[in-house]
Formats: C-alpha cells, sequence, structure tokens
C-alpha cells in the first residue's frame, strides 16, 4: 500500500461546519490536503478522477460559505463528488469508494445528508435546485431544514437541454438560488457545439487574466458599487460581468469568469452572493480537469475514469485482456461496414471513446457525428440522417438512450425509419452500480411496432449484429451488447447478416430447454453442462431476437421439453415477457409444460463486482441449474463423473 499523504489540517475536518476554525490561507492549504488525499484514495480504489481534482478548492469554498446540509449543494453528474465526500463525514470510508457495501461513485440521497440529490445522469443539478428552492418557499418539511440550493453543472452538462429548461424557469420564478458554471472546457470528451465556443470565448478574450491577477485580496476583487454597498444585489452583480448575456437574458444575474483554483476569489465571490443575493445568480468558474496531479493533467481525457493507479507514475494496474472488448468488436465492425458502404455513419452523445466511435471518427472524420450531452437530439438527429437516405447507427449506452425515448417513439418508430441503435452497456455495469446499469431496453424498445431487437450472445454475433443492422434499412433497429470482454470465440472475417427473427440451437437435448438472450450465454454454457453431467439431458438455444421472435423455434422447445428457462439481462416485460405471451396465445402453456423466465429483479443493484452483482440477481450458472431441478422437482442429484 502506497504511503498515505500527511494531512494535518485535513484531519481536523469531521465536518463542513468544522472548516470554520481555518483561516483563509488554510483554507487553501486544506485543499491542497484535500486533493492529495483524493489522489491517494482514488490509486486504491479507482473511479472518476480528473472531475474531483478541478473542484476541490470549489468544495472547500462552498462548504466554508454555505451552510450544509441545510443549503443543498448539488453535484451535477456526480463524477466529481469525492472531495466533497471526504469533507462530509465520510472520509474513513472513502477507501471503499464503488465498492460492495462502500461509497456509491456518485451523490447518493440515502448515503449522506449532505448529498441532498442523486446524480450520475448529467444536466440534473439546476432543476433539482430550483426544486428544493421552490420547496423552501412553499415551507416544505426537510429534516436538515430547507436554506439555499446551489447547483454546481459543468460547461458539457450545461450544454444539455435540460438545463436551459431549468435556468429559464427559474429566471421566472425569481427566487434566490445559485448555479455555479464549473467551466473545464471539458466534459468526458471534448464538448461540442455553440456553447463551448461561447465560454471560450469568455475567457479568451475578455479581461480573464487581469481579474485573476488583480484579485489578491476581498477588497480589490470587488469593484466601487459593492465596497459601498450602494446598490440592489441584482444590479451589483451585473457590475461585475464580463460576459453572460445569454443569462441574464434567462433570469439570471451573471458574475465572472473567475479563477476556479484561487480560494480568495472564490471565497470574496460566494461570501458576496451569500450576503446580497435576491434572485437566481449564475457564477462562472474557470478550473483545470485533473488540476494538481500531472498524470491526470497531461491525459486525453484529462483522467476522467481510473482504475487502480500508481500515485507516483500514474500508470494504471489493468489486468491484462485474453478477449477484445465488445465495444472495440463493436467499433471494428461498424468500420468495418462503413468502408463497404459509404451511407453508414455514426452518432454518440458526448461518448466517443466509451462507445468505441472515437476510432471510427479517425477513419471516418466526416461521418461521425459527437452531438455532445443531448441524447434526445441524437435520437432525432439520426432520424432525420436516416429519412435523408443516410444508414445511421447510433452508439448510446443503454442507460442514456433512457433520456431519448420519447424521440425514439415519435421520431423513429412511428415514422418506421431506419436509424441503428447499437445500445453498450447492456446488463449490470460493476462499479458505476445502478444509474449505468442497462436494466430496461429490451422491455422499452419490443413494444414498438415494427422495431427489430437483438442482443449478442458472444463477440461473433455482435459482429454480425452490425452487419445484420446495417442491411435493415425498412424499419428501425437495435442490437444491445454487455460492458468487458467477450468469451474469446473465434472471430469471424466479415459480418454476415443475420435471417430477421432467426435464432440457433447451439446443443440438442430432451428434458430441459435453456433459452438464452444475450451475454448471459457463458453462463447458459457452464449451466448446460452442470446439468448434462448430472444426467439431466439440455438443450441450449440462443433466441438472438427479442422481436421478432423466433416462434417456430420457441414451440418446438415447448413441444419437445418438460422445462423452459428463459434468461435475459433485462428487467421484467422484456423478452421473456414475450415469450410467455407467445406461448399463452399458441396454447402451449396448457399441456403441462413449466417455464422458468430468469429476469432482472425488481430492484437497483447496488455497486459490486460484476459477477456478484448477478449473484445477487441470480442470475448465474448455478442460479441456471437451481431453476431446472427445482422445475423437475429435484431437490438434489448427484453430478455423474
Amino acid at each position: 500500500m502506497a504511503q498515505r499523504p500527511d494531512t494535518p489540517l485535513l484531519d481536523r475536518v469531521a465536518f463542513p461546519s468544522d472548516l470554520a476554525q481555518f483561516s483563509d490561507s488554510e483554507l487553501s492549504r486544506v485543499a491542497d490536503e484535500l486533493r492529495a488525499e483524493t489522489i491517494s484514495a482514488v490509486s486504491e480504489t479507482g473511479g472518476h478522477l480528473g472531475a474531483g481534482l478541478g473542484v476541490v478548492e470549489l468544495t472547500v469554498a462552498l462548504h466554508a460559505v454555505f451552510d450544509t446540509p441545510r443549503d443543498k449543494i448539488i453535484w451535477d453528474v456526480g463524477h466529481q463528488c469525492y472531495p466533497h465526500k471526504i469533507l462530509t463525514g465520510r472520509r474513513d470510508r472513502i477507501r471503499t469508494l464503488r465498492m460492495a457495501g462502500g461509497l456509491s461513485g456518485f451523490t447518493k440521497r440515502k448515503e449522506s445528508p449532505y448529498d441532498p440529490f442523486g446524480a450520475a445522469h448529467s444536466s440534473t443539478s439546476i432543476s433539482a435546485a430550483l426544486g428544493f428552492t421552490m420547496a423552501r418557499e412553499l415551507h416544505g418539511k426537510c429534516a436538515e431544514g430547507l436554506g439555499d440550493a446551489v447547483a454546481v453543472i459543468g460547461d458539457g452538462s450545461i450544454s444539455a437541454g435540460m438545463a436551459y429548461e431549468a435556468m429559464n424557469n427559474a429566471g421566472h420564478l425569481g427566487k434566490r438560488m445559485f448555479v455555479i458554471l464549473n467551466d473545464n472546457e471539458m466534459s468526458i470528451a471534448p464538448p461540442t457545439g455553440a456553447m463551448s465556443s461561447y465560454l471560450s470565448r469568455l475567457y479568451a478574450e475578455g479581461p480573464f487574466e487581469e481579474l485573476k491577477h488583480a484579485a489578491k485580496t476581498a477588497a480589490s476583487l470587488l469593484p466601487p458599487p459593492f465596497r459601498e454597498g450602494a446598490k440592489r444585489a441584482k444590479d451589483l452583480l451585473k457590475g461585475l460581468t464580463v460576459g453572460g448575456t445569454l443569462f441574464e437574458e434567462l433570469g439570471f444575474s451573471y458574475i465572472g469568469p473567475i479563477d476556479g483554483h484561487d480560494m480568495e476569489q472564490l471565497l470574496a465571490v460566494l461570501r458576496a452572493v451569500h450576503a446580497r443575493a435576491t434572485g437566481p445568480v449564475l457564477i462562472h468558474t474557470i478550473t483545470k480537469k485533473g488540476k494538481g496531479y500531472a498524470p491526470a493533467e497531461g491525459a486525453a481525457d484529462k483522467g476522467h475514469a481510473r482504475a487502480k493507479f500508481d500515485v507516483i507514475t500514474g500508470e494504471q494496474k489493468k489486468s491484462a485482456s485474453n478477449a477484445p472488448s465488445y465495444t472495440k468488436v463493436f467499433a471494428k465492425a461498424l468500420m468495418d461496414e462503413a468502408a463497404r458502404d459509404e451511407q453508414i455513419c455514426a452518432i454518440t452523445a458526448a461518448m466517443p471513446d466509451g462507445t468505441g466511435l472515437n476510432l471510427f471518427a479517425e477513419r471516418f472524420p466526416k461521418r461521425c457525428f459527437d452531438v455532445g450531452i443531448a441524447e434526445q437530439h441524437a435520437v432525432t438527429f439520426a432520424a432525420g440522417l436516416a429519412a435523408g437516405g443516410c444508414k445511421p447507427f447510433a452508439a448510446i449506452y443503454s442507460t442514456f438512450l433512457q433520456r431519448g425515448y420519447d424521440q425514439v417513439v415519435h421520431d423513429v418508430a412511428i415514422q418506421r425509419l431506419p436509424v441503428r441503435f447499437a445500445i453498450d452497456r447492456a446488463g449490470l455495469v460493476g462499479a458505476d452500480g445502478a444509474t449505468h446499469a442497462g436494466t430496461f431496453d429490451i422491455a422499452y424498445l419490443s413494444n414498438l411496432p415494427d422495431f427489430v431487437v437483438m442482443a449478442a450472445a458472444d463477440e461473433a454475433e455482435l459482429v454480425h449484429m452490425v452487419a445484420t443492422a446495417a442491411a435493415i434499412d425498412d424499419r428501425p433497429s437495435a442490437f444491445r451488447f454487455p460492458r468487458g470482454e467477450g468469451m474469446g470465440v473465434d472471430m469471424p472475417e466479415r459480418g454476415i447478416p443475420i435471417e430477421i427473427g432467426k435464432g440457433r440451437i447451439l446443443r440438442e437435448g430432451t428434458k430441459v430447454a435453456i433459452l438464452n438472450f444475450g451475454a448471459r450465454m457463458a453462463e447458459a454454457i457452464k449451466a448446460h453442462e452442470d446439468l448434462e453431467a448430472r444426467g439431466i439431458s439440455t438443450t441450449l438455444a440462443d433466441a438472438r431476437f427479442a422481436k421478432p421472435l423466433d416462434r417456430d423455434m420457441i414451440l418446438r422447445l415447448a413441444r419437445e421439453h418438460e422445462v423452459l428457462i428463459t434468461l435475459e439481462e433485462g428487467a421484467v416485460g422484456g423478452f421473456s415477457s414475450h415469450v410467455l405471451h407467445l406461448l399463452a396465445v399458441e396454447g402451449a402453456l396448457e399441456h403441462g409444460l413449466k417455464v422458468r423466465p430468469m429476469v432482472l429483479p425488481d430492484t437497483f443493484i447496488d455497486q459490486d463486482s460484476p459477477k456478484a452483482m448477478y449473484d445477487v440477481a441470480a442470475m448465474n450458472a448455478p442460479q441456471i441449474v437451481e431453476q431446472a431441478l427445482s422445475a423437475l422437482g429435484v431437490a438434489q442429484m448427484a453430478a455423474r463423473g
């Protein structure tokens, strides 16, 4: 274990109220120690590093000025909340981040009263802060009380439409609340679009450097109107404006930009607005993602997500891979298809690296579009491309595609446009926990008319499904695949389109049938081998399609077996529900067939290793075998050697 950093001042902070004992210069030292402690902790646990390092000074300043948990600090997305957790009574558990039974990697209401609002998706903080603000105005009941609400949102997240909707509403209501725009010029990927360009111009062309260097004392930071206290708060705040026209049009008083790593500036501005603000205020801070840790500052993603690493070198401790990741297999397969078809293009919503489209963009830069944190726009943009005769692939994580569901229904499905959805992170995802799990897409897509829904059982099948989607030109389609490595199967030279709605029988048996949909196939194979070893003849089938179902194959499995087990990495209402509906309609449940649908449980599963999460979900090989034995009425049957 690496030596822990020396943190004499931070050691005196159990809760934010303890910051009151320090002078402003000592608060700067607290921030330095907090940065060192964050780096040390994440080196042991892995997790999101760069975002937290960028807001260390801001975190200390906010907790020093505001009265949390009565005042509500809402961290947008939550990637940057590790320093906040250390200051709010959780330092003793910070080295359990993202582990089973440990601290969440995001803010979480049930974890601490200092986390007033859970977040792991972006652009929600201003809406939530406005909700807390109006709850205060309506004398809402909250255990910790209701004071000020402060939303901390990044320049990438504020580009999403929901943030503007919230700001427009907040400006209309006119109540006192605060938005901190944490502008580090980078979300997970470089932010795109007019909003980012606008922010860049503000400090590239405005007198930011003058403000930064002039602000050596609190008094010198503030212009004469502040020092004289002669005007109302709103007018005074506008006196500090360098830019901000857009925000003021939305009804916010704008301050900035200011140096988010200068504790004097931060404390002076926060104290001033805390004392005098009457309406909504936006404070524009300039920060550096990965600040204070050279390996993160120098990384392409500024240390966004890290495995465990060596603090001195920054080298990550990743296990050797024996099989390619599903994401890379998808990216390569899509590039192969695009090389043969110039109409193929790709869309990502601020996740080019996570979806593998960074590789596609390098090869086909004019055919790859990163639309920023804007899933709704991404889906309708893809629909427009399809209507215009292109072949768009929208590569979006399952959990993020939920944000564009209305557009999937109205702009894609109803118009029967051939948008191809490449759904990454299907199923349970490990350390990111419930917020990032791909649990619902099978159900929410399979209920849409004329929608082709596929799931890859292994990485070779994924290659064929990319080819299948490319060939579907008369309706929308989707194929899902999990996070992590494939099974290590032999890979095809190129993808071959699969017959729509056609599954496959992998192994023939007579007593039990396991009908798998998706990436539980490795566990299904283990269960098949176990059952065969116990003398139970078992068929193993790969459905491939949740819609349309392979009716003939499913009805044959129902006719020829005593037990049918369906298996999917999704919530109830998906593949298994469609199979049961088919069996009921065809009368296949009226002759003694025992069906055991295995789906994810009706609960949100907290972070853990993927294997442990699937144990909780009861969807690993031993649980599949248990379902078969139970259905057969076999309590215990010795395995045959």
